[in-house]
């Protein structure tokens, strides 16, 4: 199988420590982070992917706000230009160890957080960044 995601998820699993939206929401994040943990490929998606799904039932879902895609688009960006490699929908890789830690590394020194402004969990990814990413699930 692989694990379908948006650009800007990238950047959220770098500290995700099991915190959400909802209980729904969580369970449903663990289980694509351990599917990502167990070497599943990545692939890129333009729009709502796997760990959006719960949040596809609510009203008026955040995640197909135009902020959602202008956050893809500059995570793309950094990500792309990090991995040297294009961060596109249809590109597939695998999140190896090797990768994430280069990923956290920059993470932790700002330069890729552009596409992290306005989120409202930025306090909480600065501050995990900023632990040495400790307790992260991914």
């Amino acid at each position: 199988m692989t694990v379908r995601l948006r650009a800007h998820h990238l950047l959220c699993l770098l500290t995700y420590v099991g915190k959400g939206y909802s209980p729904a929401f969580t369970a449903n994040y663990d289980k694509v982070v351990g599917r990502l943990g167990e070497g599943e490929p990545v692939l890129i998606v333009s729009g709502p992917d796997d760990i959006c799904a719960p949040m596809l039932e609510e009203p008026e879902p955040h995640c197909l706000r135009e902020s959602a895609a202008e956050r893809d688009g500059l995570a793309a960006r950094d990500v792309g230009a990090l991995l040297g490699r294009p961060v596109q929908a249809g590109v597939r890789f695998v999140l190896d160890a090797s990768s994430l830690a280069r990923m956290r590394k920059v993470f932790s020194a700002g330069l890729t957080r552009q596409a992290c402004l306005g989120c409202e969990w930025f306090d909480l990814c600065s501050a995990v960044a900023g632990g040495g990413f400790h307790d992260t699930r991914l």
